[in-house]
């Protein structure tokens, strides 16, 4: 687990939305531009790394119970997103960084997968 402060950190992120949320111990990350993805494997506790900049990711964030999104690539939400977000209580934060590369940074410092269960079934194809 990780504060949400030191995920904002360690991807040098800009905080869109709910600053006074940063607080919130993660436990899981999650990476995926696929939403189908994020309600199957997903687990509540988890921070959302995306590029899919738009309010249906928030949507999928709530349901899930994802505890805050990142958008990668630079992608910025729009003033919607950011409204629907303030009032689901889902941090936004917005990093430059690569899927990839916000994913090695926070895997590499610990945070534990959400997602293992689809990477032990594709090992075994």
């Amino acid at each position: 687990m990780m504060p949400l402060s030191e995920i904002c950190d360690l991807l040098s992120c800009k905080v869109f939305c709910c600053e006074e949320l940063l607080d919130r111990e993660i436990k899981y990350g999650c990476a995926s531009d696929l939403m189908s993805d994020v309600l199957a494997y997903s687990r509540s506790g988890a921070v959302l790394l995306t590029g899919l900049a738009n309010v249906q990711t928030i949507h999928t964030a709530f349901i899930s119970e994802i505890y805050a999104v990142v958008f990668v690539r630079g992608r910025v939400p729009d003033e919607r997103m950011i409204e629907v977000a303030i009032t689901k209580k889902i941090p936004l934060l917005g990093t430059a960084l690569s899927l990839y590369e916000a994913s090695g940074i926070l895997y590499s410092k610990g945070l534990a997968s959400t997602m293992e269960t689809l990477a032990t079934v594709t090992r075994h194809e």
